[in-house]
């Protein structure tokens, strides 16, 4: 993997220099948040309430779009490289070949999944109705989780972000795992939320909830950042995003319960082994496919930095 940058990396600005307005880009996204009693967390009103959601999307769209500006300003006035600025953060060309394979690429490492919600749990026919979309449209936290909080986020930690390192002449491996450091660590402001609005639950089982968070949203922007590197488009990481929101994590453990079997009947439990090795089989094979095609599914002429 090659460690040099296709910016130029002026002595004044470096990759302290540029953590630092990373580290201030997430505390732009995520303390006003607690400015207003719309917006903060409340033991008295669910996260998921539709004033609630729609307040906290104004907040960080809007600081979203300051962290976003004042990286394209950087970019522009300081930047030596046949790449254009809205290039570099991944906005134009939108790349929509490249979406839809870096999307096709991350399908397979969830084969397994996809399996699980498409055919055992009878998903599939919802699809034929397009009953996902409609609940798209109706349904304010499900618009947060598949829209709202990909497109912010992505913009803020990948295409607001990762121009910066790489102006500041990080290098790839380097750039690949701070941006997603900073990532995973804007969402630990949800430990606090879920004390607030969860505190009957013990204090242990609450840390060991932040640091799978913790640990999962690391491993995903890591990924994203990969990505996005690889093919400079900011849709495409938006889209894997929402995919992975969609999915959430895979089961690696205990038997599947096909909708169209009756987990009370005795009979039912070798047809239940039987859907399940398939299950595991997909996610091993799908793992497999991810990893031969990685580079290949990638490869791009719009990427922005060489691997």
């Amino acid at each position: 993997m090659s460690t040099s940058s296709p910016i130029s990396n002026p002595t004044e600005f470096g990759t302290p220099q540029a953590v630092t307005l990373l580290i201030a880009y997430t505390l732009v996204y995520v303390i006003p948040l607690y400015f207003s009693a719309a917006t903060r967390p409340s033991p008295t009103r669910s996260r998921d309430a539709p004033e609630a959601i729609r307040a906290r999307i104004l907040v960080v769209s809007l600081s979203t779009a300051v962290c976003s500006l004042v990286t394209l300003a950087l970019l522009s006035s300081q930047l030596s490289s046949e790449k254009q600025p809205l290039h570099l953060m991944g906005y134009w060309p939108a790349g929509l070949v490249d979406a839809a394979r870096a999307l096709w690429l991350t399908a397979l490492l969830f084969a397994g999944p996809l399996y699980e919600s498409l055919v055992v749990d009878g998903a599939a026919r919802e699809w034929l109705t397009l009953q996902p979309l409609k609940e798209l449209w109706a349904d304010w936290p499900t618009w947060r989780n598949m829209v709202a909080g990909p497109v912010t986020e992505e913009c803020l930690f990948r295409s607001a972000a990762v121009p910066l390192l790489l102006r500041a002449g990080t290098s790839l491996t380097g750039t690949i795992f701070l941006s997603p450091l900073v990532f995973g660590l804007a969402h630990l402001h949800h430990f606090y939320e879920f004390r607030i609005t969860h505190p009957q639950t013990p204090l242990p089982v609450a840390i060991a909830r932040s640091v799978l968070q913790l640990s999962y949203t690391s491993l995903f922007g890591a990924y994203a950042t990969f990505l996005f590197m690889r093919t400079g488009s900011l849709l495409a990481v938006i889209l894997v995003h929402a995919f992975c929101n969609c999915m959430g994590l895979p089961r690696v453990w205990g038997l599947l319960d096909p909708h169209w079997l009756s987990d009370r009947d005795p009979a039912a439990v070798f047809p239940r082994k039987l859907w399940t090795a398939v299950y595991y089989v997909l996610l091993v094979g799908g793992l497999v496919a991810w990893c031969r095609n990685l580079y290949s599914l990638t490869e791009t002429p719009m990427a922005l930095a060489e691997f």
